[in-house]
């Protein structure tokens, strides 16, 4: 069934147990981010002690998430090797985490490891498709493609992400304008299509997510995540968490002001940040100046790569607009790290260096554009992302999630 709790609180479980799931994510923690290591550099790294590391290794050994590498134990040392231990991301056995981003011409489909690695993807183009369809038919293709996972590997679920207004408690699309869903109850309606446990969130939290659990360590301090598709949104982080607001309603930017911008809005202003710089406007433009046949951005970013100038030039130009505001989240939240999803600044860094120049010539507080990247997985962002939501859920509790293993429900 889906979730009905909150994705960042520990599960309910019987007194005297919350040390032990907490013991067993730290544990869990540290070797994702030092292994393969030894149960005694887990306890230095962790603070754990050494009985209590060996206690949560065979734990989570028994459930399918880590596993002995004795090919890789220190040989001519006195005493008892020390074994190394790291997550359970080989084949067979290792388990697999499933990832779907819903996009407005496409969808994603993806399967991560436990280290947030790509074992399997697959687009699936429904541009054209009556919006009521959508879901319904993404279901269908996604469970023929879960389908075909390589033999032995147990799935945990699905994480699955999507623009707009996404409430991930109730696991409810509260509102998405271009795919026409209002309260609609998407990971229930996956989770009854698949079989599957899903677990749903907005695709810009998501992508901040999969920062801080597989990216730069300045993401776990503070970052800022500014996604630019057909739908514009952001997210924030500090220490670790991804803030939601109430209702979960945090990261709404499409009406962030881009200065100098001219372009009218449907709201009725001109110069708001998704009406000057989407994926739809960015097409739409392209067309009308004749650069691509069709409204596809996918088509101006083939186009650049062509040596076509005056895709390049509309690209700079759209880059440009995104960095002034990127400019302005710099100035107010001034955060440790910036990461902007931008499919063009993604393939090319020549628009990642666009963005970061008019964000450094019009921030009044940040002089170091190396504080603005890309995503970490580069092009593979969206299915690692996607499948973050559900793996930030076992990093935090993975007993729970070991459990379902151990009985099958994977």
């Amino acid at each position: 069934m889906p979730p009905t709790d909150d994705p960042t609180a520990p599960p309910a479980r019987m007194a005297g147990d919350g040390r032990r799931d907490a013991n067993a994510a730290t544990v869990l923690r540290t070797v994702l981010d030092h292994g393969p290591v030894a149960r005694g550099g887990v306890a230095r790294l962790s603070g754990l002690s050494p009985a209590a590391v060996s206690r949560q290794c065979s734990d989570l050994g028994r459930r399918g998430l880590l596993r002995d590498l004795p090919e890789l134990a220190a040989g001519g040392t006195v005493g008892r090797p020390q074994i190394p231990v790291d997550l359970h991301t080989g084949d067979p056995g290792g388990p697999l985490a499933g990832g779907l981003h819903i996009g407005v011409p496409a969808s994603t489909f993806g399967l991560v490891d436990l280290r947030g690695r790509v074992v399997a993807r697959r687009t699936f183009r429904h541009h054209g498709l009556d919006p009521s369809r959508v879901a319904d038919q993404v279901a269908v293709e996604l469970r023929e493609f879960l389908a075909g996972r390589p033999k032995g590997r147990p799935l945990l679920g699905v994480g699955a992400m999507l623009g707009g207004w996404v409430e991930p408690v109730a696991g409810t699309v509260v509102r998405h304008d271009a795919l026409g869903f209002r309260h609609r109850p998407l990971a229930a309606e996956l989770s009854r299509a698949l079989g599957l446990p899903v677990r749903l969130d907005n695709h810009a939290r998501a992508i901040a997510q999969s920062e801080i659990l597989f990216g730069r360590p300045a993401a776990r301090r503070s970052l800022v995540h500014l996604f630019v598709g057909n739908v514009v949104d952001a997210a924030l982080g500090i220490a670790g968490v991804v803030h939601r607001g109430p209702r979960s309603g945090a990261g709404d930017v499409a009406h962030l002001p881009v200065p100098d911008s001219t372009e009218r809005c449907a709201c009725g202003r001109t110069g708001c940040l998704q009406a000057t710089a989407s994926d739809t406007v960015l097409a739409e433009t392209a067309v009308r100046r004749g650069i691509i046949p069709e409204p596809h951005a996918m088509l101006l970013w083939d186009a650049a790569a062509a040596g076509d100038p005056r895709a390049d030039r509309l690209l700079r130009a759209r880059a440009r607009a995104v960095g002034r505001s990127v400019a302005l989240l710099l100035d107010v939240l001034n955060p440790d790290l910036v990461v902007i999803t931008e499919q063009s600044s993604v393939l090319n860094s020549a628009y990642l260096e666009e963005i970061r120049g008019a964000a450094v010539d019009h921030s009044h507080v940040c002089d170091d554009p190396g504080r603005i990247v890309s995503p970490h997985a580069g092009p593979a962002v969206l299915p690692v992302a996607a499948g973050t939501v559900l793996l930030n859920r076992l990093f935090k509790n993975p007993l729970q999630a070991g459990d379902a293993l151990l009985t099958g429900a994977g």
